[in-house]
């Protein structure tokens, strides 16, 4: 299945290339809205807010009325997620927030799930250099993605995994990477960074494994 993307940062969409340079930018909301409409889903991050460099909280709101979307960025308590349910949004994505110096932190991961319900919960492992990325991609723990999905299993509804390595480069998904972490989970599993063409999300699709796509459909070279 894709996932289309729609990433926020100062009040437009954007699409960055490995989290920091800008490549391009939208103001068109009502043009982007109408093409997602058909989709079961779509992700919607809070740039600014996963920078920790303010947010684009009433966007979030009108698209979430507008669009069925999974929602994050910058999500520290389970307050912040409930707030997003709240305006719409049909589940939320935490990544930063459930790791710490030690690695994973299973105490939060449980009250999320507690607070939340499995069912409603996202947790984003993104990796950079093999290793887990997190705080808008700037710093990163020791850990592997297969360690930290294997430790967060037990809390949550899906994983979305980010290859930031590749991201936003339409240079193509590492498969081999998909595959270990489809042999990891059992929840569902979406992955994100490079993908450029329809052939590669179908590849996916056959492993079980769902794909959001950026860059290839805002600059044209995968229809969406």
């Amino acid at each position: 299945m894709l996932i289309p993307s729609i990433d926020l940062m100062g009040g437009r969409i954007v699409q960055l290339v490995q989290g920091e340079k800008l490549k391009l930018a939208f103001d068109d909301f009502e043009y982007w809205i109408e093409r997602f409409s058909k989709y079961p889903v779509v992700q919607l991050i809070d740039l600014d807010a996963a920078m920790r460099q303010g947010n684009n909280r009433e966007l979030i709101e009108m698209i979430c009325k507008r669009l069925p979307c999974q929602v994050g960025g910058g999500l520290k308590t389970a307050e912040d997620g409930q707030a997003l349910l709240d305006a719409g949004a049909k589940r939320v994505i935490y990544g930063s927030s459930l790791f710490g110096a030690s690695g994973v932190n299973k105490e939060f991961a449980a009250g999320l799930k507690k607070a939340l319900g499995e069912d409603a919960l996202v947790f984003s492992v993104d990796t950079k250099g093999g290793k887990v990325a997190v705080k808008g991609w700037k710093d990163s723990v020791d850990l592997t993605p297969e360690e930290a999905v294997t430790w967060l299993e037990d809390y949550c509804a899906a994983f979305l995994y980010t290859h930031v390595d590749t991201e936003g480069t339409m240079t193509g998904f590492p498969m081999d990477v998909a595959a270990v972490l489809r042999a990891t989970t059992g929840r569902q599993l979406i992955v994100a960074g490079g993908i450029k063409e329809r052939a590669e999300v179908d590849a996916l699709d056959a492993m079980g494994v769902d794909a959001v796509a950026g860059m290839a459909v805002y600059s044209g070279a995968m229809e969406a």
